[in-house]
Order: C-alpha cells, then sequence, then structure tokens
C-alpha cells in the first residue's frame, strides 16, 4: 500500500466516483430494450457469455451504494441516466430517488445523459437521433434540474463510434470502418443540442466526457510519424477540436457528412468544464500488412495505422500500460492545444481493472495517477476535479464481467449482489479524510 499521504488539492476540487446506467443498474425488466440488450443476445457477443439484465442490481439497492458513497467521504457521484428507462413507464422515478437520497447523504448528483444505452429502436447513423435526443434530455431536466447542478451530456463518442460502428465489437455491432464517422458527427451535434436544452431549463453547470489519451509514435520514421499523426487527429482531436475551436481537422473533416459544417456552432456551444476519461496512452505506427492488438482489441489490417505493446511498464487484468505521466501529458497537452478556448478540465474517468479484494495494484495505480494530475496542476492547468472508474466491480460491456474496476467486490452470484469494499476503497477514503479535506 502507498504509504505517503498524497499532496494536498486546491480548495474545493471535487472528489467522485463514477459508475454507468446499462453496466449497474439491472432491472432489464422495467425498462425499453437497448443496442446492448440487442448485441448481448448475440452469441460470442460478450466474452463470459453473461448480460446486464441484472448486473449488480442497482435499481433496487441503490441506497447501499450512496452509503458506501458517503463512507468514502466523496463529493459527488457520477451515474447515468438510461434512456430506455427514462422511456418506460415512471422510468425518471429511479433518478428522482437516487437525486434525493445523493443528496440527503451529502453527495453531489452528476448524472450523464447517454453513456452508450441508446434505445434499440434508435440508430446514431441517422441525424435524427441528436433531436431526439434533445427531446429526452428536456424531459430529464424538467424532472431533475431543480435538483442537479452538475450535468454531463454524453460519455467517450469516439469510443462508442469505433468500437460500436466502426469494429462493431461493442454494441450496435457494425463494422463499417471509416463510413462510422457520420456516427460521431451526429453524436456531438446531439451534445450541443443537448447543452442548449440544459441552458433553456436553467442548468448552469454543464460538461462533456471525451476520452483522451498521448499518441505516440513507434519510431521517428516519417511513415510511423504520419500513422501517429492521423491516429491522434482520429481518436482525439477529431472530438476535441470541433468542442472547442468549432471545426473538424484536417483528414477528418472530409469524411464528415454533408452539412456537417453547418452544425459546428451548435457542437461547440460553450462549456463551463471539458471532461477527460484517461485510461493509457496508445503506441502507433505504420501498418505492417498484419492485425495489431490493444490490450483484448484487435486493429484490422485495413487501417492505415498499427498499434503496438508499451513494453516494461505493468498491466492491468485488461492488458493496458499503467502510464501515470499520461495523465499529466494529456492535461498539459490540452491547455497547451486550446488555451483560452479550454473551459476548466475535469478527470471524469480513471481506473484500472485487478482481481482480489486486497487490490494493492488499485491503490498504486490511483496513488501514482493521483500525483500525476497533481503535476498537472503545478503545472498550471485548471483541473476541478477527478472521479475514479468505478464505485463498483460491474458489467464491462463486451467483457461481461471478467474485468474488475471497483472499489467495491460484487459478488454476482450471490442473489443479492454482496457489496463488500476493497483494500483500496479503505485506502481512498483515508486519502481523503486526512490529506484532502483538511484543505477546503
Amino acid at each position: 500500500m502507498a504509504a505517503d499521504p498524497l499532496p494536498p488539492f486546491p480548495p474545493g476540487f471535487l472528489w467522485g466516483a463514477s459508475t454507468s446506467a446499462h453496466q449497474i443498474e439491472g432491472a432489464a425488466d422495467l425498462r425499453e430494450r437497448s443496442v446492448w440488450d440487442v448485441f448481448e443476445a448475440r452469441p460470442g457477443s460478450i466474452a463470459d457469455g453473461s448480460t446486464a439484465a441484472v448486473a449488480c442490481d442497482s435499481f433496487h439497492r441503490h441506497r447501499e451504494d450512496v452509503e458506501l458513497l458517503a463512507g468514502l467521504g466523496l463529493d459527488a457521484y457520477r451515474f447515468s441516466v438510461s434512456w430506455p428507462r427514462v422511456d418506460s413507464p415512471g422510468g425518471l422515478d429511479h433518478y428522482d430517488r437516487l437525486v434525493d437520497d445523493l443528496l440527503a447523504a451529502g453527495v453531489r448528483p452528476v448524472p450523464t445523459l447517454f453513456h452508450w444505452d441508446l434505445p434499440a429502436a434508435l440508430d446514431w447513423r441517422e441525424r435524427d437521433t441528436a433531436a431526439r435526443f434533445a427531446a429526452y434530455v428536456e424531459r430529464v431536466a424538467a424532472r431533475l434540474g431543480d435538483r442537479v447542478r452538475t450535468w454531463i451530456t454524453v460519455n467517450e463518442p469516439a469510443e462508442h463510434t469505433f468500437l460500436g460502428h466502426a469494429l462493431g465489437v461493442h454494441a450496435p455491432g457494425h463494422r463499417m470502418l471509416f463510413e462510422a464517422l457520420p456516427v460521431a458527427h451526429h453524436q456531438l451535434l446531439a451534445h450541443g443540442l443537448a447543452v442548449r436544452a440544459l441552458r433553456a431549463a436553467g442548468a448552469a453547470d454543464v460538461g462533456i466526457a471525451v476520452s483522451h489519451a498521448p499518441t505516440w509514435p513507434v519510431s521517428e520514421r516519417k511513415e510511423d510519424l504520419a500513422a501517429a499523426d492521423f491516429y491522434d487527429v482520429l481518436m482525439n482531436r477529431a472530438f476535441s477540436d470541433p468542442l472547442l475551436l468549432g471545426r473538424y481537422p484536417e483528414g477528418v473533416a472530409e469524411l464528415m457528412p454533408d452539412g456537417a459544417e453547418a452544425d459546428l456552432e451548435i457542437v461547440s456551444e460553450r462549456l463551463d468544464w471539458y471532461g477527460v476519461n484517461y485510461y493509457a496512452p496508445s503506441l502507433v505506427g505504420a501498418p505492417t500488412g498484419g492485425p495489431s492488438a490493444y490490450g483484448t482489441l484487435d486493429v484490422p489490417p485495413e487501417m492505415p495505422f498499427s498499434v503496438h505493446e508499451i513494453e516494461g511498464r505493468p498491466r492491468t487484468d485488461f492488458g493496458w500500460p499503467v502510464v501515470p505521466e499520461g495523465l499529466t501529458e494529456v492535461l498539459t497537452g490540452l491547455r497547451d492545444r486550446y488555451a483560452d478556448r479550454l473551459p476548466p478540465l475535469m478527470v471524469t474517468e480513471n481506473g484500472c481493472s485487478y482481481p482480489g479484494l486486497d487490490d494493492q495494484d488499485r491503490i498504486a495505480y490511483l496513488d501514482a495517477h493521483l500525483r500525476a494530475l497533481h503535476r498537472a496542476l503545478e503545472a498550471g492547468v485548471d483541473v476541478r476535479g477527478y472521479f475514479v472508474w468505478s464505485l463498483l466491480d460491474n458489467f464491462e460491456w463486451a467483457e461481461g464481467y471478467r474485468q474488475r474496476f471497483g472499489l467495491v467486490h460484487v459478488d454476482f452470484d450471490s442473489p443479492e449482489r454482496t457489496r463488500t469494499p476493497k483494500a483500496s476503497y479503505a485506502w481512498l477514503r483515508d486519502q481523503l479524510r486526512d490529506c484532502l479535506r483538511a484543505q477546503r
């Protein structure tokens, strides 16, 4: 266990934990179907053959989760609202209860409005889905906006585009390669329309959660440098540039649907903060003529780049390298690229998959990444908060229940989905109590 206390963080720095509806709620019989329900029903789609029909059963056991959050001493809880549940009779009642219970426990509710569980009848390939999303956001804001201060519109549009629509390894399971890029634009348009809807409802603290990873070239050869630059454009700047600069970068703009340029004023609506999800850098080179792999993900040989393993680093159970300084690089890089166009930052996801209750590897991971975040603060980057992924072990998408990201162990074999805090839970609780609360 990391013995040294964390360095002091600024007064008012927000500490939270994250989850998402489809991964923890269960109660699938009490909501409409999502694209993930359809995907999970396809043989071979989920590594362990499971579904999220019950998951952590947080729909019925959310008060246990609120108690766990309060026991950690966290300020905030980032959860997601299930669009398919809101489309069901009484679906917003669950979030009413959750918000009230969080506030009673002194925990700020931070709902994410889209975390990949699109209603099965809708399709991000269709522009109209963005307008449908805005109408759904209006309904949620009308019900919860009197108590919710902080909102997140969309989570990780890059992953939902590329894993779900380009490579087909996530729901909805399309394999469109670069023809999937309109999906990215329609999610960004939906984000901008949601910002407008939230502002109209009186919301004053609105952000988005975007994944970011440093892209490192595998060598200084011009072919590898060019491939790494394109990969960086595709996975990072194709999302941050339209959001923060109001334009798509060269190399991607040409692949967007007709009319995309006219939407950029909406896409780039002013944000109160910009959320960063960080896990690990990408090491990229020119195509090798065969497939390449990152963790459990295979990159097709027809892509104009190859992804390589970062050697000499410890690895999580997911096979991802542990590179804390990559978080510092992401945060300072955003500051340097966007300068006065960049709103304050929030780390909206950061965490790791490891087994066991005595999860010393997770403690080391979190300790190192929080110190890396602090180095960005020392370098003058305006970071306002940090959310660990995740509060609970959960349904980890196409991996099913094989990967455990939680501070709290969930026994998926028990009908009660018994929750047991891990060593990392106690470590974070003690750090918050002894090192960070004194700064307020």
